[in-house]
């Protein structure tokens, strides 16, 4: 195995306290390997415990469709760590196993619209439109927008516009899954 360009911070950082409590608060206790890499630059590390937890926490969008954007964005983008972290709370927000598998073959013909009601299969398609095409087709926008209302609208949309940011972290700095999955 090669050496790290980048190597992740040490599992047991203390420094700078307050961020390095606030970010275990936000998981848990523990770090993750993104927060390992963040945390080479504080400001980039607050803003993104702050922005991406915000996102994780505090929205009114259906957890379900939340969680449904940040596995599309993941597969679309090729971040299996994305996945690996975001396909649990999909499930935990009311997502199958059968779902899940499923995701894997979004933008493919061989996707499973079936599996998915319309308003999901349209947040697929908000997904991948804007992760491929960063354009979205108004009728589209048009559908969410009368089925979600505006603040949800605009809340599936930051998801995917911040999980594409979410994405290219990790796929541009190589983050890998932990040895062993969050509990």
């Amino acid at each position: 195995m090669s050496e790290r360009l980048i190597p992740y911070q040490p599992l047991d950082l203390a420094e700078p306290a307050e961020l390095v409590a606030a970010i275990r608060k936000r998981r848990g206790g523990d770090f993750i390997n993104l927060d390992r890499m963040l945390l080479h630059s504080v400001p980039i590390a607050e803003g993104w415990n702050h922005f991406i937890g915000a996102i994780r926490n505090n929205l009114s969008l259906d957890p379900k469709l939340r969680e449904l954007a940040m596995c599309g964005v993941a597969v679309l983008n090729g971040a299996e760590y994305e996945f690996f972290h975001h396909a649990p709370p999909f499930k935990k927000a009311g997502g199958t196993e059968e779902q899940v598998q499923a995701l894997r073959l979004i933008g493919q013909t061989s996707f499973l619209r079936s599996l998915f009601t319309q308003l999901e299969n349209d947040a697929v398609d908000l997904t991948y439109q804007m992760t491929r095409n960063v354009q979205v087709d108004p009728q589209l926008m048009g559908r969410l927008q009368k089925e979600l209302g505006s603040t949800d609208t605009v809340e599936l949309v930051t998801v995917v516009a911040a999980y594409n940011m979410v994405s290219r972290f990790l796929i541009a700095l190589d983050v890998n899954p932990e040895d062993h999955p969050p509990a």
